[in-house]
């Protein structure tokens, strides 16, 4: 079980506006929360998500991201750095003390009053290139390789920022958010990693679904 100290240090949450030039409705860009806020398996309150086929849903309800990561997206596009600081990858949650190493899938994790659990790791979409208007960037986080987590919330409650993160529950700790995010975005998956992603105790379940389809259809071939 992950024994290091780890802290929230804000907690951001958006409504949908506009965003770039197509000025597509977009959850996004987020604000610092003042106090404490609700959080519920729907998300935080105040938070909003413009489509919620592919953003926010109970297993996106949560997404946090290392505040230490920011150094890297400095290092590899230094064009954007001024706009690299903490809130930029549109996190809820910004995170000191741990990385997508030291976080895996399935982590039970108590933050204030609520408990929390890892789901997956991010895959951003061309929003992410809107609001630094520079379609590279979604390559870009790929080429970084930072994804962040996302977490579901099994028992809602209150948060805040400097509150500390405690995992007391980790059922996969090979399973680590840096590992996965190397699997998916890498080589052909061997049928033994996709049956055990599809295994993982608390994998968000559209990923659960994926490797069991990509199973059937390679065992079908």
């Amino acid at each position: 079980m992950n024994a290091s100290p780890a802290r929230v240090t804000e907690v951001r949450v958006g409504g949908i506006a506009p965003l770039g030039p197509r000025r597509v409705p977009s959850g996004f860009v987020k604000h610092p929360v003042v106090g404490r806020v609700a959080v519920d398996a729907n998300g935080l309150a105040g938070d909003a998500q413009a489509d919620r086929r592919v953003h926010g849903a109970p297993d996106k309800a949560v997404y946090a991201y290392p505040a230490a990561a920011y150094d890297a997206w400095r290092a590899a596009t230094p064009r954007h750095a001024a706009r690299l600081v903490p809130g930029a990858m549109g996190e809820n949650l910004t995170v000191v003390g741990w990385g997508d190493a030291d976080v895996a899938i399935g982590d039970r994790v108590r933050l204030g009053t609520a408990l929390l659990q890892v789901s997956e790791p991010r895959t951003p979409c061309f929003k992410l290139g809107l609001a630094f208007a520079d379609p590279a960037m979604p390559r870009l986080f790929a080429d970084v390789g930072i994804s962040g987590w996302y977490y579901r919330v099994l028992e809602a409650g209150t948060i805040g920022g400097g509150d500390a993160l405690t995992c007391i529950d980790r059922p996969s700790p090979d399973w680590t958010i840096a590992r996965f995010y190397s699997v998916i975005t890498g080589a052909m998956i061997a049928d033994e990693t996709l049956a055990a992603i599809a295994a993982l105790d608390g994998i968000a379940d559209g990923w659960r679904l994926r490797a069991t389809r990509l199973l059937a259809r390679r065992a079908a071939a």
